[in-house]
């Protein structure tokens, strides 16, 4: 008897002791018993492998897309009139 057919064998008595042991349902055990043997000798279907996410590309602002050796610009205040001292009258 091979290992399969003593498995087969083992869940067939196991699933009509388990029903009560009702007559007239050992085919029905025995192919209950192979199917589930089948599915235990079967080899693990792998899941494939998860996509990868891949994130949006950072948005980059003038500064960054500036070249390295540029030099900042500051931008130009407007003049502004200048106070000449307080003229008080005494």
């Amino acid at each position: 008897m091979s290992k399969n057919e003593e498995r087969i064998r083992e869940l067939a008595y196991q699933i009509w002791e388990s029903e009560g042991r009702p007559q007239g349902q050992a085919a029905r055990h025995w192919e209950m018993a192979c199917v589930l043997v089948d599915a235990e000798t079967e080899e693990p279907v792998k899941a494939p492998p998860r996509a990868r996410r891949i994130s949006k590309p950072k948005t980059m602002s003038l500064i960054d897309a500036a070249p390295e050796n540029a030099q900042e610009i500051a931008p130009e205040k407007p003049a502004s009139a200048k106070k000449t001292g307080s003229t008080r009258a005494t």
